[in-house]
């Protein structure tokens, strides 16, 4: 049997405010999670807050910038002041900066490297620390299928998602031991904003490589991640499972 429930567990979701973030946020909300959100857009965490508070859980957002260790550090903190605890760790928070690599400017590779790489990194090792005196805890990282097959105009997103998924193997053997779980997932394309402002005639060429035919929906995503957070998978650490429609078997 499956056992979905999060009741009584705190979670952290990074990058909370919107798209695949917030059905996260969400999801665990839904199934009983207490859930903390950060964005560096407070006003539309503070949505999500209060859509997770009309569920009846207790939501709270953070204005945090994932890749300084005092935001985090401050966030983590004032968690613990309030549940004493934390759970679940979704490392969601991510940029693009595409371009040729040719043309890429060295602060665009180095922004999305320390966003997405170094905000993971970062929030990890933080909140392993607690997760480690529990004894339990669940980490998902988000990657991405460019992390593992790359992309034309995107070496600095697939550098950094391959980077995540290194980072999720070794910290999964580290932390195991103490009975910490740690996953990846690898979303193919999801309907999100970045993937509604494309052309249509690349969306209809990027279909044509997805044998299910259509993109993927935030709540596909934040069904896996409810799945990886819960104790049905309490077997399962170091994994990269990628939620694609078989674009790359």
């Amino acid at each position: 049997m499956c056992e979905l429930s999060l009741e009584g567990k705190v979670a952290l979701v990074t990058g909370g405010a919107r798209g695949i973030g917030k059905e996260i946020a969400l999801a665990l909300a839904r199934e009983g999670a207490n859930v903390a959100l950060c964005d560096v857009i407070l006003e539309e965490a503070q949505k999500t807050e209060k859509e997770i508070q009309d569920l009846g859980r207790e939501g709270r957002a953070f204005k945090a910038d994932v890749t300084s260790s005092k935001d985090v550090q401050d966030m983590v903190d004032k968690i613990l002041d309030k549940h004493k605890k934390l759970d679940i760790l979704i490392n969601n928070a991510g940029i693009t900066k595409d371009g040729l690599l040719l043309r890429m400017s060295e602060d665009d590779w180095d922004r999305v490297i320390a966003v997405n790489l170094k905000g993971c990194f970062i929030c990890t090792k933080i909140v392993s620390k607690v997760m480690l005196k529990q004894r339990f805890g669940k980490i998902i990282n988000l990657a991405s299928i460019i992390g593992i097959m790359g992309n034309i105009g995107q070496s600095n997103y697939a550098a950094s998602k391959a980077g995540i998924i290194g980072l999720t193997k070794s910290v999964a053997k580290e932390l195991a031991p103490r009975g910490v779980c740690v996953n990846a997932v690898a979303p193919g394309f999801i309907k999100t904003e970045m993937t509604k402002k494309l052309p249509e005639e690349i969306q209809k060429k990027m279909l044509e490589v997805i044998p299910l035919r259509r993109f993927g929906e935030p709540k596909d995503v934040a069904n896996l991640v409810l799945f990886l957070s819960s104790e049905s998978s309490s077997y399962i650490t170091g994994q990269v499972v990628q939620i694609d429609g078989g674009m790359r078997m």
